[in-house]
């Protein structure tokens, strides 16, 4: 099997069309289209459905498209890995965070990082574990630093960096500010996130425990600004790491509202790759979220 081939392939699986692929590539059509049939046969399946809006990945060629894109990152791991063990500190780190680790750990790494590496570039999503789990097995992401669902997949390793708890927001002057309980926060409105694949199962089991019906779930979103603007602008409510009223960040936008239930959150973790190795400098960015790990005690809000 060419790499050539497999390039060919995802650049068309990305793009939807053979022409796409082709200016991307910058490599005539006819020779994309041939690579494609050769591999076709080599596997004995077809890949794409042809139709004159362009072409579409069959069910045989949405598994491949997996493997390959995995086969393709770890060649290009490869290659950084090599030159950043060469002295050549190019290349990309790419990882993940939740609010939390953006505000309790990446300020602490991101400083030495730079100076130890300057030359490779750091791309940081902001997310939570469910929308980036398929980048982690394929390699697109290096790791991701934040809370996990019950069960992660036999693939990926995690570790604990700390425990956590979590605190009540809403913004300044909220009607229900002086709220201190849940049951007096039935009636609201809540943003949710989820570690799980069900936002539901963020915030309806405490609920459940205190023998509350089900908050009412109006918006799920994974951006730190969503949550801000959100919350700012209109009289939502949302259960969030307590790191959020450690950081004065918006103190003069939001407010905390105490109640005397404790409000437990999952712990911090990092994952990556089960097996697979990282490059010296995405090891290098763990190893300083680790430290950087090691010196949180978050402290339960006052009730």
């Amino acid at each position: 099997m060419k790499f050539n081939a497999v390039r060919n392939f995802i650049a068309v699986a990305e793009r939807g069309s053979l022409r796409a692929a082709a200016r991307h590539l910058d490599i005539p059509q006819p020779a994309i289209t041939r690579s494609i049939h050769e591999l076709e046969k080599e596997l004995g399946v077809p890949l794409f459905e042809r139709s004159h809006k362009g072409v579409q990945l069959t069910p045989m060629g949405q598994t491949f498209l997996r493997r390959a894109n995995a086969a393709c990152n770890e060649l290009q791991l490869a290659k950084e890995e090599i030159g950043q063990l060469r002295g050549q500190a190019h290349g990309t780190v790419t990882i993940c965070l939740s609010s939390v680790p953006h505000l309790a750990l990446l300020p602490e790494a991101l400083r030495p990082f730079r100076a130890r590496f300057p030359g490779v570039a750091l791309r940081i999503i902001d997310a939570v574990f469910p929308h980036v789990e398929a980048s982690l097995k394929d390699g697109t992401i290096d790791c991701y630093i934040g809370p996990l669902p019950a069960q992660v997949p036999v693939e990926l390793h995690s570790e604990k960096l700390f425990d956590n708890t979590r605190i009540i927001l809403g913004r300044k002057g909220h009607p229900l500010a002086r709220a201190r309980s849940l049951r007096e926060l039935v009636d609201a409105e809540w943003i949710t996130t989820s570690i799980t694949h069900k936002a539901e199962e963020e915030l309806g089991p405490l609920f459940a425990k205190h023998g509350l019906p089900a908050p009412r779930l109006v918006m799920r979103a994974q951006s730190s600004l969503t949550f801000l603007v959100s919350m700012a602008y209109s009289d939502l409510l949302m259960m969030m790491p307590v790191q959020w009223v450690q950081i004065p960040l918006w103190k003069d936008v939001l407010e905390p509202i105490y109640v005397r239930e404790s409000l437990p959150a999952p712990p911090i973790c990092l994952v990556q790759r089960a097996g697979m190795p990282l490059t010296p400098a995405a090891d290098y960015f763990c190893t300083l979220i680790r430290r950087a790990g090691g010196r949180v005690h978050p402290q339960a809000p006052p009730h």
